[in-house]
């Protein structure tokens, strides 16, 4: 109801700016009575998926929530699950600003962020704080100035901290704002990768009696091939989910519009279609051995339920959800 009216004046602001207001307006009134405000009712459409059972398939991506500071705030708008990070072992400032951009008239953003959070302990003390019921997903990445050939290094350091605290673990080698980081996603290196997180993810099993699943996130600008070889590897390694897809480079959907030639990763509108033709390719290569979560250009019930589809168990949304506020969730929800 006041979303509309809401957007209008946050889009007259700075992206980021924006973000910030937002989210300290959020922390005021979460816990007090004006959380009628953000709260909605939406029903239980519960979903089994990765041995964890979910209230319903819907939600929040990773990347709007860097550092778990608005947990339960999402959790009364009625997501069935929240992704928070991507998280680093050391606080970082992200890249130069301006680094986020609306491209309005496609339902879009781009983003050059670089992974600005206040690093792994202060999210775990946030994650502490909330009440947050439903399955939290913790998204961890590496720092920057850690060189590539290290980064599981960092990978190891986050599951380590933020394992008994996460529903489950996403594993971010796919955003396209930190150098080299996307080259995680190929070959022996992606394999060294993947052994050392399932064996942390064993230890961590045996230490914790608990077993937290791990979600591998990957890009849309595969190819088929490399999708084919991506899929193998999660499979050999026994990952538990994927997660498809991050943001994309290609600007073929937005030539012409403001914007549309600034670096970094593309969301929104724009991702919808190649995002859902990934899900799709991985989802004839996996055979049902290993879930999908989809994400990418969900804007509406049809883009949900086209991910779906493709072969998503669960989907989530972010770029969609700030063009089209809280409603967006209980469209989804109550249809899908």
């Amino acid at each position: 109801m006041y979303y509309p009216i809401i957007r209008k004046a946050l889009f007259q602001l700075d992206p980021e700016r924006a973000h910030e207001l937002t989210f300290h307006q959020l922390r005021r009134i979460t816990g007090t009575p004006l959380e009628f405000l953000i709260r909605q009712s939406v029903p239980t459409k519960p979903v089994s998926c990765m041995g964890l059972s979910f209230k319903n398939p819907l939600g929040l991506a990773a990347g709007l929530d860097k550092d778990g500071e608005c947990i339960d705030a999402f959790g009364a708008m009625g997501f069935g699950f929240v992704e928070v990070g991507t998280v680093t072992p050391r606080p970082q400032p992200g890249n130069d600003k301006p680094r986020l951009f609306r491209i309005v008239e496609a339902e879009g953003l781009i983003n050059r962020m670089g992974f600005n959070n206040q690093g792994v302990d202060n999210l775990v003390e946030n994650v502490k704080k909330s009440h947050f019921g439903g399955i939290l997903g913790i998204n961890i990445g590496k720092n920057k100035d850690t060189p590539v050939e290290q980064g599981k290094d960092d990978y190891l350091i986050c599951m380590d901290k933020v394992y008994p605290y996460a529903g489950y673990i996403a594993i971010n080698i796919s955003s396209p704002n930190t150098p080299g980081l996307r080259s995680l996603q190929y070959g022996e290196a992606l394999d060294d990768l993947l052994a050392a997180i399932k064996n942390k993810q064993q230890e961590l099993h045996a230490r914790h009696h608990k077993y937290v699943p791990v979600a591998v996130k990957i890009a849309p600008d595969l190819s088929e091939e490399e999708l084919i070889q991506i899929a193998d590897s999660l499979v050999r390694h026994n990952i538990d989910g994927v997660i498809a897809t991050n943001t994309t480079l290609d600007r073929k959907l937005i030539q012409g519009l403001n914007y549309c030639e600034q670096m970094g990763g593309l969301s929104g509108r724009p991702l919808q279609a190649s995002s859902t033709e990934v899900i799709r390719r991985l989802s004839i290569e996996l055979q049902g051995r290993l879930p999908i979560i989809g994400v990418g250009g969900i804007d509406s019930l049809m883009a949900a339920r086209e991910k779906m589809a493709a072969g998503a168990s669960l989907v989530q949304i972010y770029s969609g959800f700030i063009f089209h506020g809280p409603r967006l969730i209980k469209d989804i929800v109550n249809y899908i």
